[in-house]
């Protein structure tokens, strides 16, 4: 008897709350690093499959508009190969440079493809992508072993008050070591991809059951302990949108972009993998926005944290049971 086969499709998770403050669907962007086929190649293929208008807006970046998952742009992740990015724009000499080196450093520097906005509701059919750019032989984590390809997911914040961000952060800190070790088992890759985890004195400051402070005094002190992009969790262009004068006091020259956006940072991108897909790490956020969703939870899980004398990798064994909860 024939047996059925099985199913390689991971159904993406929805968090609780699905709509924004204004009522509209939330929204979630994704941005993919690989190496491989050149960003030209890479978009035409991405446009082969999906249709849409391709804008090329130098040698090595180009945006693909309307295809049939929205809009997306692949580019060499290098702002020095891009100079028409800078204020005003170039011309003449510089721009010829740039794509000139960005043939050679094609090789050594990954593509970045980014997606418009996803409607929360449609992320599955973001994982079309993954298939497109296996079949140009695009190459990921797995075959760089001195190098962590990024998959970073940009959900948009359901609220923009000040409980809603810090019931995320609360969230986020307590789950983290969990978080990191399901993504990153392995210590090589640990330590090669990943972020900085946030100071355990921060954690320790932020997961208090009294910690619900209003946004001015939550940007200064995530300013005062994180003055940097460096973590999994990246608050520096949501905390941007809130209150740029108050970001840019500290970090004046930051590379930051503001929108109501949390910026998370995973080091895994297993591009050439054909059963690798977004939803795990997707999932695993889901879990976040349930955990900060639950108040009563959320504060017994701070309690929790305080009250713990061991070491992190012992912590996430205890976190993943409320996770599983």
């Amino acid at each position: 008897m024939a047996h059925p086969a099985l199913s390689t499709s991971i159904d993406f998770v929805l968090p609780p709350l699905l709509h924004n403050e204004h009522g509209a669907l939330r929204t979630v962007g994704v941005e993919i690093e690989f190496v491989g086929p050149s960003a030209e190649q890479a978009v035409q293929a991405l446009q082969e499959a999906l249709g849409g208008r391709l804008i090329e807006v130098d040698p090595h970046a180009f945006v693909l508009k309307e295809s049939a998952i929205g809009d997306l742009s692949v580019e060499l992740d290098s702002r020095i190969l891009h100079p028409g990015k800078g204020a005003g724009g170039s011309r003449g000499v510089l721009p010829k440079i740039a794509a000139l080196f960005g043939f050679v450093a094609r090789y050594l520097v990954p593509c970045e493809l980014v997606t418009a906005p996803t409607p929360i509701d449609r992320l599955q059919e973001l994982d079309r992508i993954l298939d497109i750019l296996r079949k140009v032989g695009a190459k990921g984590t797995q075959d760089a072993p001195f190098y962590a390809f990024g998959l970073h997911f940009n959900p948009e914040i359901p609220r923009q008050d000040a409980e809603t961000l810090t019931a995320f952060m609360k969230s986020f800190v307590l789950l983290n070591p969990w978080l990191r070790r399901e993504v990153s088992p392995d210590r090589t890759r640990d330590l090669l991809g990943f972020a900085d985890p946030f100071p355990t004195d921060y954690v320790r400051k932020i997961a208090a059951a009294d910690y619900w402070p209003d946004i001015p005094r939550f940007i200064d002190d995530y300013l005062s302990a994180n003055p940097t992009r460096n973590r999994d969790l990246d608050l520096l262009p949501l905390l941007h949108h809130f209150d740029a004068a108050r970001v840019r006091k500290v970090l004046p020259n930051e590379k930051i972009n503001g929108r109501p956006t949390f910026h998370y940072r995973l080091p895994d991108a297993r591009v050439s993998d054909p059963g690798w897909s977004i939803a795990p790490d997707w999932n695993r956020w889901a879990c976040v926005e349930r955990l900060a969703a639950d108040r009563e939870k959320l504060d017994a899980a701070g309690a929790a944290y305080l009250d713990f004398k061991g070491e992190d990798k012992s912590w996430a064994n205890v976190v993943e049971q409320v996770v599983r909860a």
